[in-house]
């Protein structure tokens, strides 16, 4: 009889070759130690180094080792969703290959997803060893990130995450959204989510990949992830509500004017200082009418393609009734 899967162990590696046999070793002796039948993935982004390699030579030492290998460097997310497509077990487990999350809390994840009733548990790197050119921006994001989302989590970049199999089948992660997976996951329908406090190492191996750059980047993402969650379905509720009001503030400035020149020719008899025309009111009220004809015909548009391409897979059903008769 085949065992069960307990745990899916996803670990995207990026020039990684130091650090990942000390991984392997150390999750196989914990999950052994708890009686956790497990796979671990490892996902190959593309390295540039002898990461494959030394992946290769753990899945011959270690049956639990599966190596995934990308044809380039596409980036952390799609090496996420790369392995979230593959992984088979119960309960679907992330965490970084360069030995600063801890295998040590496996467990605790596994059993907060399978007693606690949980979706996903967000680890929350409370003591850090990250150079403070990290931290402050990272404390910064995750404050602006718990504002515009409305989950409470403390570190929404926490690698070390913990999923219900059904949540990583369901979500897609794309571009760089891995910093906003609790965000796809409460889009989802998923709102049971979890937060534990996890051990943090120093770095071990290697150097850090964040830059000012990825810091930049986390906010822009942070608006389209918003953007797309709240108005993919809707489209029509966005720019059809931005081209109406610029339509009548268009519309209202062009009733001003065509009223002034009716009561300059027919009632007060007093001439006009400029033509209308002339007028730079007459032309951002041009404007505002056709940029809200635009909007909202942009909004047609797109509400007629989110409903042609609406999928039954969008939609996930949690639950069945089952008769007792």
């Amino acid at each position: 009889m085949t065992q069960k899967l307990h745990i899916s162990l996803v670990v995207p590696v990026f020039n990684e070759f130091e650090s990942i046999p000390e991984l392997a070793e150390w999750v196989h002796r914990v999950c052994t130690a708890e009686k956790l039948h497990y796979e671990l993935l490892f996902v190959d982004d593309g390295s540039t180094d002898s990461s494959w390699e030394v992946i290769s030579q753990l899945a011959n030492k270690y049956p639990q080792v599966q190596g995934l290998r990308l044809n380039r460097n596409y980036g952390k997310s799609a090496a996420l969703q790369v392995g979230f497509e593959a992984a088979q077990g119960e309960v679907v487990i992330t965490m970084d290959a360069d030995l600063q999350d801890s295998p040590d809390e496996i467990p605790t994840l596994y059993r907060g997803i399978m007693e606690n009733g949980h979706d996903m548990i967000s680890g929350w790197k409370k003591e850090r060893h990250d150079p403070i050119s990290k931290t402050i921006p990272s404390k910064f994001f995750n404050f602006v990130t718990r504002k515009i989302s409305g989950i409470r989590l403390h570190d929404f970049n926490c690698g070390l995450k913990a999923y219900r199999k059904q949540v990583v089948k369901q979500i897609k992660v794309y571009g760089e959204m891995h910093r906003y997976i609790p965000v796809m996951v409460k889009a989802a329908g998923f709102t049971n989510i979890g937060e534990q406090v996890v051990k943090h190492y120093p770095r071990k191996y290697g150097s850090t990949k964040f830059g000012l750059e990825r810091f930049l980047n986390g906010f822009l993402d942070l608006l389209s992830i918003t953007f797309v969650i709240r108005f993919s379905k809707k489209p029509m509720h966005f720019f059809g509500l931005l081209g109406t009001l610029s339509f009548l503030f268009g519309f209202m400035f062009t009733l001003k004017i065509l009223w002034d020149k009716v009561d300059s020719i027919y009632f007060s008899g007093v001439p006009l200082k400029r033509e209308v025309t002339e007028q730079p009111l007459f032309f951002l009220a041009l404007v505002a009418v056709l940029v809200g004809v635009q909007l909202f015909l942009a909004g047609f548009l797109a509400e007629l393609w989110a409903t042609r391409n609406n999928q039954s897979s969008d939609y996930v059903i949690a639950e069945k009734t089952h008769a007792t008769h």
